[in-house]
């Protein structure tokens, strides 16, 4: 049933970087952090097609070297600091159109979430594809130790205020009283195509959710993020992280 979807993994990896510069390049433990995501996605039984968008051709070589296409280089003004990443999703989906080549669902996998393994891309697929109503499938994280209700705002005067609703009616709550709240991280995206072209967005009442644990849910922005990296990646494969 899944071999009968063509599925293309699209992994975005600009040259520019303001808080980690060439972070996509950077050695995550001998080896560069976007080999990280390229390998889970050729581990896949899956992904048919493996495609780099980048503006870099340094990362287009490295991407290359660890079995990646780069058939393209995204224009420069896809490329920004403030480049919506759905707008390379879209350019790289017409440049396949424009060649007629078709796919059936689009997995977008950012380097810099180098802590996910295959089963979390494998999975995400069996889980979309098997479910009638859902058009994407997104990975997100339970919040552990920030829970909305437990948020402040200070206003003008210095006095503090809900952050869910501006009010002073506090109440103290037990965390077993409150309802299970998860955050968006960067793991997986998947969408059916014309989902995707439709809506411009992987975020919509059709999608659904796969949960990850809290250690996989780092995101690469900083140095300190490469360094918790490092020692997540050691300790998974010591057997201490399930």
């Amino acid at each position: 049933m899944y071999k009968e979807k063509t599925i293309l993994a699209l992994i975005p990896a600009r040259g520019g970087s303001k808080g980690l510069p060439r972070k996509n390049i950077r050695p995550l433990l001998g080896k560069p952090l976007i080999a990280w995501t390229i390998e889970q996605a050729k581990a896949s039984k899956y992904i048919d097609r493996i495609v780099v968008s980048t503006d870099d051709e340094e990362i287009a070589e490295v991407a290359k070297q660890y079995g990646a296409e780069v058939p393209f280089i995204r224009p420069k003004e896809l490329a920004r600091d403030d480049s919506p990443t759905i707008d390379a999703v879209l350019h790289a989906l017409e440049f396949f159109s424009e060649k007629g080549e078709k796919f059936d669902l689009l997995a977008l996998l950012e380097p810099t979430s180098p802590l996910r393994d295959v089963e979390d891309i494998d999975r995400g697929i069996e889980f979309l594809i098997n479910s009638e109503d859902a058009e994407s499938i997104v990975s997100v994280c339970k919040l552990e130790g920030a829970h909305p209700e437990f948020n402040v705002i200070i206003d003008k005067k210095g006095f503090i205020k809900k952050a869910l609703d501006g009010t002073s009616t506090f109440k103290v709550l037990r965390r077993q009283e409150l309802k299970d709240v998860y955050f968006f991280e960067g793991t997986i995206y998947i969408s059916k195509i014309p989902s995707l072209l439709r809506k411009k967005t992987f975020y919509h009442d059709k999608t659904l959710a796969h949960i990850v644990p809290r250690w996989k849910a780092l995101e690469i922005d900083e140095i300190c993020d490469l360094l918790c990296a490092e020692a997540l990646v050691k300790a998974e494969q010591e057997g201490i992280l399930k």
